[in-house]
């Protein structure tokens, strides 16, 4: 055994349970407890998703409901500290009573399990302001874990800035489309940003903190300033001109959020609950998370340096997790009616084969590099007029767009469709996540037979009522230039050897 020579001994591995891995932060937290020689458990209600990620071998993995009571409870068996990363991003009254709900139900199964500690990423709280919904809802999430009996931890953070954040994301497309922009009030609200390498220090080090503490930290960058301020440097840093911004005295949550749903990537649904909170004064009133977690010797991340590196990340295609990991709200969760008699009512199919030179492995890469930048290789206008017109209700658009130019994970957002299904080289199956009257699936087949290679794509449609059949029907005279163009031009991009060139090439000039 090495000797310390005094030093005090590294503190010994924990057991953590991860749930919300399938989000921006916990897809991103798992890694860090990795590396620190943290054994790991995730919890998830859909296993599958989980496939893909880098980490996905080297974590245990426990299939659980967050509102069910039993499967959480067996979640918490055996494990040191639970980090509670769950938060329902949605608007109306129901999303305070889940939260609510999931809070308790966790707090009871940590407790029966004999679980050593509950850390809780949560939002600022200032003093003498009336919260925001959201904000209102993290607080009271935090005293019911804070109320456990169990020591707990809860951070305490304002906007979290790292590439694919939401908030990264509307900051940044706010910046970038908008040189003169009007501006509701909030954007004079003061807010300590942080970046989001600081919140997974910080989260990691709370799993060996003393048994002892159990309270809430408030953690912030070395940066305190206004919205204004933040697009004025975030335009700085990405070498844009100065922005013009006329702040005006009345502008709603709802319509700001509407505004930003039109313009940046994050639907409305996403942004108002931002918006809202951004409302409220959010800095930090100490910083004794550092008594535990020590700053690192060169501080803090600044705000600049920061955007920098979000930038760089987007840039480079390495973008780890994004907002749009986490489904969208209201977003169909059902499976694929896969029963050619299925019994649930009708089912609209359309089906389209095309036997190409190219080998499988080439047509492979064109399927699997669809979208995004890359687009869908059939009539472009009518699929920008569906991506305005799914945003004009409140839907994600087409501005999404693609994690990465050339590979998927099972579960991620492509566009306003997300990953149902990946068998490498063989089937891509897409779930339908913009608003219709019904659910909606779009598959690809790789397949070879005697030597020649053919896709097989299949549209599926399970209509809501008669204004789903409606909705089939009314549109089935484009299905020849929609479906039958995306065949004909994916072979083709396949037998040129074009493949995701196209979406390399615009991701490395943007």
């Amino acid at each position: 055994m090495a000797e310390t020579h005094g030093t005090t001994p590294a503190p010994s591995p924990r057991t953590c349970l991860v749930t919300g891995a399938t989000g921006y932060i916990g897809g991103r937290l798992v890694p860090e407890l990795l590396a620190a020689g943290h054994r790991v458990r995730v919890m998830t209600r859909t296993p599958e998703r989980l496939r893909d990620h880098p980490w996905a071998g080297e974590v245990e993995i426990a299939r659980a409901d967050a509102g069910d009571a039993e499967a959480v409870a067996a979640a918490c068996e055996g494990v040191d500290v639970v980090y509670y990363l769950i938060h329902a991003l949605s608007t109306g009254e129901e999303f305070e009573q889940t939260d609510r709900r999931t809070a308790r139900v966790m707090a009871h199964a940590a407790r029966e399990a004999g679980v050593g500690r509950l850390v809780y990423l949560g939002g600022l709280e200032p003093d003498g302001e009336e919260l925001s919904p959201h904000l209102r809802s993290r607080a009271e999430v935090a005293e019911i874990l804070l109320h456990s009996g169990v020591p707990t931890a809860v951070l305490r953070a304002a906007v979290v800035l790292g590439s694919g954040s939401a908030s990264f994301e509307m900051l940044r497309y706010l910046t970038e489309r908008l040189p003169v922009m009007v501006t509701p009030r909030w954007v004079h609200s003061r807010i300590q940003p942080i970046a989001i390498r600081d919140v997974l220090r910080y989260l990691v080090g709370c799993a060996t903190l003393p048994r002892e503490v159990h309270r809430c930290f408030d953690i912030g960058g070395p940066d305190v300033m206004t919205y204004l301020e933040m697009m004025q440097r975030f335009a700085a840093v990405a070498g844009l001109s100065r922005r013009r911004i006329l702040p005006v005295p009345v502008l709603s949550p709802g319509l700001s959020s509407h505004w930003v749903g039109v313009v940046t990537p994050v639907p409305a649904s996403i942004a108002r609950p931002l918006v809202e909170s951004l409302r409220n004064t959010v800095v930090c009133s100490e910083h004794d998370i550092a008594r535990y977690v020590p700053d690192p010797p060169e501080g803090l991340l600044p705000f600049d340096e920061s955007v920098r590196l979000a930038i760089q990340r987007v840039k480079d295609a390495t973008v780890a997790t994004r907002w749009s990991s986490a489904s969208v709200p209201g977003a169909p969760s059902d499976p694929l009616p896969t029963d050619p008699d299925w019994a649930g009512g009708t089912l609209h199919l359309d089906e389209r084969t095309r036997e190409t030179d190219a080998t499988p492995e080439q047509l492979w890469r064109v399927v699997e590099g669809i979208g995004g930048d890359t687009g869908w290789y059939s009539f472009p206008l009518a699929w920008e007029v569906r991506g305005w017109l799914d945003r004009a209700v409140g839907g994600v658009g087409l501005r999404r767009g693609r994690r990465s130019p050339s590979d998927l994970y099972v579960g991620e957002a492509l566009d306003f469709w997300r990953v149902e299904t990946l068998d490498e080289r063989r089937l891509l199956r897409l779930r339908a996540e913009m608003r219709l009257p019904g659910l909606a699936w779009l598959e690809f087949h790789v397949e070879q037979e005697h030597g020649r290679t053919r896709l097989r794509q299949k549209a599926t449609f399970k209509p809501t009522g008669l204004f789903g059949n409606l909705y089939w029907w009314v549109l089935q005279p484009f299905h020849g230039p929609i479906f039958g163009g995306m065949v004909r031009n994916i072979c083709r991009a396949a037998e040129q050897g074009t493949a995701a060139a196209v979406g390399e090439r615009r991701a490395h000039a943007a």
